[in-house]
């Protein structure tokens, strides 16, 4: 019995002194007071059940990416100076006199604006899959996905078909996958690619033991280049949703972005660091620089993520916010928006800025639906308009500033993308780029319906108090 007693005794003093570990961890990294506090209350109140979800879901920073990338870059060292030493002779000309909110994401990238891109939009998932075919199709060395969902449907098996062709004619292919998006995969799919020599590897498996207790971040990316040269991202995961192959379903409404050019090294080298960590392996690519036959546009790559020194994602937002002068239109699947974003959001209308946010009336998240309802009252009041797309789910990420730039990426407007997920964006200030953008962005708004904050306040007291609740969820949902 005293045995028992003793036991019990440590086991109390040992989840006692892991709370005090943990709360001495949040003094250390917090990023808001709201947060911090509400976590060491429930550690020092609940420890039982804290300590272990703060090891789980409390950590900001992806400490095992972070410290591989300063092992793995002093390797990359020489080819990411000569990847600078290549792009510096095609930076975008004007670029010593862009606007500041530019060079400031230049800074962010850790890449420069490139000259002699050429940047396409991809306006649905029939249009975007059949460029991504073509591409495959024709690469004659080497082939690199990373995708955060692949399924093993229609789209998934003709992907798997044409990477074994290609495989069979000598073209060497890396395929990187999130294994949490990825999780329903069947393990069949990826035995038959690696069998047929392709490099395979995911996200989290290949560094288990460095990734410990940081299962909360994801890989959000979405890219495919081949022979770096053609590259491709945007919001479009590999799987028939996209095309509305599933019963009784309606095709997903998403945007992705062919770019050639010297800006395709960007996602190479954004996919490079993702694959050291992912295999601690190096492949040899091509980083030449060749410029586009058909095109002279203006591009950037912006990587973003939690092993970043600095918030980049939710610093990428407010640049564009901050800046807008006379419109900025955002699409997102997901608006979970933080304080300073929504407050940012609230500043540009008030001063006059257009300032419209395109949502999906159907959402594959309730919550996330229900949270969005909590910031109609603070959006109507500033002169917010926020728009919900009604033919189907929006899953697009774009964001229009003005008639200056634009952007197609993977980042949504919610807390995981800010701050947990790596994600990764294609810019241009390119005028054919933004005027294709801008249209397509008009087009959506017409079939979408402008929300007020009578579709919150007129529905029940229950409903509004889910969606306050539902609110309080942000930071993890």
């Amino acid at each position: 019995m005293t045995e028992e007693l003793s036991f019990i005794a440590l086991a109390v003093a040992s989840l006692y002194a892991a709370a005090l570990l943990c709360v001495y961890r949040i003094l250390l990294t917090y990023r808001t007071a709201q947060g911090a506090i509400a976590w060491i209350i429930a550690l020092l109140g609940l420890h039982y059940l804290a300590v272990p979800l703060f090891l789980f879901f409390g950590r900001n920073r992806f400490s095992g990416y972070v410290r591989a990338r300063r092992l793995e870059d002093k390797s990359l060292q020489p080819l990411l100076n000569r990847f600078e030493q290549q792009t510096a002779t095609l930076v975008a000309p004007e670029q010593a006199h862009a606007d500041r909110d530019l060079q400031v994401l230049c800074r962010l990238a850790r890449q420069p604006f490139t000259g002699g891109n050429r940047c396409s939009v991809l306006r649905d998932g029939e249009a975007t899959f059949q460029a991504l075919f073509d591409a495959m199709e024709n690469a004659r060395h080497y082939i690199l996905l990373e995708f955060y969902i692949v399924r093993s449907d229609r789209i998934g098996q003709r992907i798997k078909t044409i990477l074994l062709r290609k495989l069979a004619q000598g073209v060497r292919v890396w395929f990187l996958y999130d294994d949490i998006g990825s999780v329903w995969l069947p393990r069949n799919y990826l035995k038959e690619l690696s069998a047929a020599g392709a490099q395979v590897a995911s996200f989290g498996d290949g560094n288990i033991r460095r990734r410990r207790f940081q299962i909360n971040f994801r890989n959000h990316r979405k890219l495919l280049v081949c022979d770096g040269s053609v590259g491709f991202v945007g919001g479009i995961n590999l799987g028939d949703e996209y095309l509305g192959r599933a019963m009784d379903q309606e095709p997903w409404r998403d945007t992705h972005c062919r770019i050639e050019g010297p800006a395709v090294l960007g996602l190479q080298l954004a996919w490079l660091e993702d694959w050291n960590w992912a295999s601690n392996r190096t492949p040899i690519l091509d980083w030449s620089p060749g410029s586009s036959v058909e095109g002279n546009q203006e591009a950037l790559i912006l990587p973003t993520g939690p092993a970043d020194p600095h918030e980049t994602c939710t610093l990428f937002f407010l640049n564009c916010i901050n800046n807008a002068r006379q419109r900025i239109w955002i699409a997102s699947p997901y608006f979970v928006p933080d304080f300073q974003i929504i407050n940012a959001l609230q500043l540009a209308a008030l001063r006059g800025v257009d300032v419209r946010i395109l949502i999906p009336e159907k959402s594959d998240s309730w919550l996330v639906r229900l949270a969005t309802f909590s910031y109609l009252v603070q959006a109507n009041r500033a002169g917010i308009g926020i728009y919900q797309y009604q033919p189907g789910f929006m899953h697009q990420k774009v964001v229009l500033v003005d008639d200056r730039y634009a952007a197609i990426g993977t980042a949504n407007l919610d807390n995981r993308s800010m701050r947990l997920n790596f994600e990764i964006t294609a810019l241009s200030t390119a005028p054919a780029f933004v005027g294709a953008v801008s249209d397509m962005l008009a087009e959506d708004l017409n079939s979408c319906r402008l929300m007020s904050a009578r579709d919150y306040r007129d529905r029940s007291l229950l409903f509004r108090l889910c969606c306050r609740a539902a609110r309080l969820l942000a930071p993890i949902l």
